[in-house]
Parts: structure tokens; sequence; C-alpha cells
């Protein structure tokens, strides 16, 4: 288990939900979607001392990009699954992204 009594599955619908929520503050700061890359991805996790699958939770986030803007070439990014003892507000997920404008 992740965190308290979260499992992986739904450790990785927050952390798409993460995604999500950075996608709406992008277009609403960026006016658009379009012309972006994804760099890199920093994923923290609330994890209980046993837990080893930080990886997996991510995937939501890495996923959903990976959708949005392909697996290869925009998509690809650096990423990085952290697990920490605790996280702000009791949060099962944190997730933060960087985007490089690649066109206007």
């Amino acid at each position: 288990m992740l965190g308290k009594d979260v499992t992986v599955e739904e450790g990785y619908a927050a952390a798409k939900d993460c995604a999500q929520k950075i996608l709406n503050s992008v277009h609403n700061a960026h006016g658009t979607l379009n012309g972006l890359k994804v760099i890199k991805l920093l994923g923290c996790v609330y994890s209980a001392p046993d837990f080893t699958d930080q990886h997996l939770v991510i995937n939501g986030a890495s996923d959903l990009l990976h959708e949005l803007y392909g697996k290869d070439g925009d998509g690809f990014h650096a990423r990085s699954a952290l697990g920490f003892a605790a996280l702000p507000t009791g949060a099962a997920v944190e997730v933060e992204a960087i985007f490089e404008i690649v066109s206007e």
C-alpha cells in the first residue's frame, strides 16, 4: 500500500488527476496545449515504509502526457518518482511538470 490504505490503482488515478490539473493551469497561462514539449516530471508519492512501486503510481501522469503528446517526440520526458513519509494535506500524490514552448 502507498500512503494510508491507497492502492496503486488509486494512486495512478491521483497522479493522472494531478497531470490534468497541471494541463488546465498550462492552458490557462499559455492559452493552448498545442506547441508544447514535456521536459520533466517529478512525482512525489506518499509511501508506506515498505512501498517500492512509486514509479507505477506516477505512470498515471506520464501515460496521460504520452496520450496527448506521444511517447516519442514531444511527449518523451525525464522523470523522477520518489516516495515520501508524508505530503502536505495528506495528499497521496504530488506532480510537478516542466514544459518547453516549441511553437506559438
